[in-house]
């Protein structure tokens, strides 16, 4: 009967590992000198965009290479760092059950300028820990000293960005953020980020553009299609927000707002069961929503319009 326990516990963590593993992804790759040569001891530091708590650190091995398993999906901010080299930052997207490859190239750097940069690395790193503890007043003071130190990392200024997010100050957060587009253009977090503080202070056309760039480069977050509907509805471009919140549910089909918006929009468009459905399915996601009352109203008047509707 031990044995048989044993067996049972074993079968159970395996499988709970097996799962552990389908969500979840991982990062790896390799770090070369611009001559190609593999270069060993590299610190890589590599921490969530959404979490700053989710921070991990690996060194590379003597073939300059590294891995990181056990990645929850998402946004990385993965940071090369070695004595005599200048540190890079990359951004990156873990997927379920995939591997992130990446291939790094470090450049020698001057002594003085080496210091200088390492301090500056240091104080980011204590920015992130201010930060992960909701500090946000000493984390963007501390951010902002690393930047005094380096201007070129657009991790400094995207951080600073999230802390003034984190303290209301919008337009701080919103200068932050563009500055940190110019160094990394072509980023996802930082054109969602954007979007969303352009948003905030009414400036609905360029928000337009910064969510547009976001979803070019990721089809698969439904928080940036149900702010970019959001939007479009403040643009008056009804028929397009409608697409936006429709492609959310279809990636999150428990996302009580979408719904919500969905149903306001469908009763423009006079569809009036479209409408029906997905004010209910509203209140069922979200019963304690204060939207609830507005939307039972809604739906008292639209089934008066289709007596055969439930």
């Amino acid at each position: 009967m031990k044995k048989h326990l044993i067996l049972c516990g074993w079968l159970i963590l395996s499988l709970a590992l097996g799962s552990w593993a389908q969500v979840q992804g991982k990062i790896e790759g390799r770090v070369t000198d611009k001559n190609g040569q593999p270069l060993a001891g590299v610190a890589v530091n590599i921490i969530s965009t959404k979490m700053a708590t989710r921070h991990f650190e690996r060194k590379t091995d003597k073939n300059g290479k590294f891995v990181q398993i056990g990645l929850w999906p998402g946004y990385y901010q993965v940071i090369f760092k070695k004595d005599g080299y200048l540190p890079i930052t990359k951004e990156v997207k873990v997927s379920i059950g995939e591997a992130t490859r990446l291939e790094v190239k470090l450049e020698k750097a001057e002594k003085a300028l080496e210091k200088m940069l390492s301090k500056a690395d240091q104080l980011f790193l204590k920015g992130n820990k201010l930060y992960a503890e909701n500090k946000f007043e000493e984390a963007a003071s501390t951010f902002q000293k690393a930047i005094s130190l380096n201007n070129t990392q657009w991790g400094y200024y995207f951080n600073l960005g999230l802390c003034y997010k984190k303290m209301g100050q919008s337009t701080q957060s919103l200068e932050a953020f563009r500055k940190s587009l110019e160094l990394n253009p072509d980023s996802f977090v930082i054109n969602k980020e954007l979007g969303e503080a352009l948003a905030k202070l009414g400036q609905y056309p360029e928000a337009e553009k910064h969510y547009q760039k976001a979803l070019e480069l990721n089809q698969d977050d439904p928080d940036v299609y149900y702010n970019y509907g959001v939007v479009l509805i403040n643009l008056g471009k009804s028929q397009e927000a409608l697409a936006a919140f429709q492609k959310t549910i279809q990636l999150k089909p428990d996302y009580p707002d979408a719904y919500y918006q969905l149903g306001t929009l469908y009763i423009g468009q006079n569809k009036i069961q479209e409408a029906i459905d997905s004010l209910n399915k509203f209140i069922e996601l979200a019963p304690n929503d204060p939207r609830v009352k507005t939307a039972q109203q809604l739906l008292n008047y639209l089934k008066k319009q289709s007596p055969s509707s439930d």
